[in-house]
Order: C-alpha cells, then structure tokens, then sequence
C-alpha cells in the first residue's frame, strides 16, 4: 500500500445541514454538490467526503452506536498565527462551536479547535516547523 491518503470520509447525521456547514461557513468547495448521499470537497491534494453516518457504518460493516470523542481530529494548517485567530473569529461569528481558543502551544505553534454539527474535531493551527505550505 502506497503512504497517501486521498480521501477522509465522515460520517454525518445530517447530509444538508453538513453540507451547508462545510461550503458556506467553513468555505470549502464542492464542483457537484451532494449527491444522493454523499458530497465531495476538494481539498487541493485530497477530497474530504461527507457520508450518511448510518449507510457508513453498513458499509464498514461495524456498529453504528459510538458516542463521545471519536478519537480522531482533523488539522488545516495556515501560514501565520493571524490567520488561526481570522478562522475562529469567521467561526465564532457564524454560530460555530469553538472548543479550543486560539493560543500558543507547548510545542512552540498557536493553535485552536472548532466543532462540527456532528463533532468532529478541527484544529486550525500555525506551526513554525511545518513543511506544509
């Protein structure tokens, strides 16, 4: 198996409102929009997918009865401190969730967490060792 991931799936409660969340507060763009099921972003070198949670899980073929931290959370990172604090407030003026306040971390970076309407985690955070551009 090849060490890439080209495209990271959630499973959501409400395919719409999911939707409208990722496209017009988070601003990610979707070429189709939801189709049936599902929808696609591009995110430059991969898709994020948003799925039924229900028909995910029979997919997987595992129980769909998890509750709490999912144990996974997903990180968009920004080129300066500034822009970590224009995301949230972005956030923060559209209603989001925001779980973590924009701070420095013990790691030498600033970051800060939101929540999505189903709870998926996002860390928004500037790293000064990063190699992601």
């Amino acid at each position: 198996m090849e060490p890439r991931i080209t495209i990271v799936t959630l499973g959501v409660n409400n395919i719409h409102q999911s939707y409208d969340f990722y496209s017009k507060i988070v601003g990610f763009p979707s070429d189709k929009g939801i189709e049936g099921d599902i929808v696609f972003f591009n995110l430059q070198h991969m898709l994020l997918a948003l799925f039924s949670k229900d028909k995910l899980a029979e997919d997987a073929r595992v129980s769909n009865d998890g509750t709490g931290f999912s144990g996974i959370t997903l990180a968009h990172n920004v080129k300066t401190r500034e822009e970590v604090d224009a995301i949230i407030d972005k956030l923060r003026k559209a209603g989001v969730t925001i779980t973590k306040e924009p701070q420095d971390t013990e790691w030498g970076g600033y970051d800060a967490y939101f929540q999505d309407p189903d709870g998926y985690l996002w860390e928004i955070a500037w790293n000064p060792y990063s190699w992601i551009e």
